[in-house]
């Protein structure tokens, strides 16, 4: 039987080494687009905050299609058919329609306020032209207003 020393297990990092790594808050859900931690304690990065976790499922929600959630397949605002029309005056109306529709049905407990919508026509050579959304939002129950997220989505056409 062969005898080993303790000297070569090595030793255990102290709780004060991880302290600064860690949140001890539960997380809520992940942060997307999904990128992996650069703290001890997760393998993802993860929101610790409510408000967070909101600006994140609402900007996830219009960024989505019908089709596109396994299960649900009536989930998401539905704007990609909208992108490769954008001419005429109701782009805007049908836009806010969706992203109100959708919000309503799937995310009732946040108060949509303002919407913004800019076009960025650099590719329009390519038959490209990128939509910056603003869309801001309240969360009554938190006693939240004015809190905006910025969606960006490619058009063609």
């Amino acid at each position: 039987m062969a005898e080993l020393s303790f000297k070569s297990v090595g030793e255990a990092p102290s709780v004060s080494q991880n302290a600064e790594n860690r949140d001890d808050r539960a997380p809520i859900g992940l942060v997307t687009p999904m990128r992996l931690s650069t703290t001890q304690k997760d393998i993802f990065e993860m929101n610790y905050d409510i408000q967070d976790q909101i600006s994140d499922n609402l900007r996830n929600l219009i960024l989505t299609n019908h089709g596109e959630r396994l299960g649900m397949q009536d989930f998401g605002a539905n704007l990609t058919p909208l992108l490769f029309s954008l001419t005429g005056g109701s782009f805007e109306q049908e836009v806010m329609k969706r992203i109100k529709a959708a919000a309503s049905k799937f995310l009732p407990f946040i108060d949509l306020e303002t919407f913004e919508i800019n076009y960025d026509n650099r590719d329009t050579e390519k038959g490209f032209a990128t939509v910056v959304m603003m869309v801001t939002y309240g969360i009554p129950t938190l006693g939240v207003t004015g809190k905006k997220i910025q969606v960006v989505v490619n058009a063609g056409g």
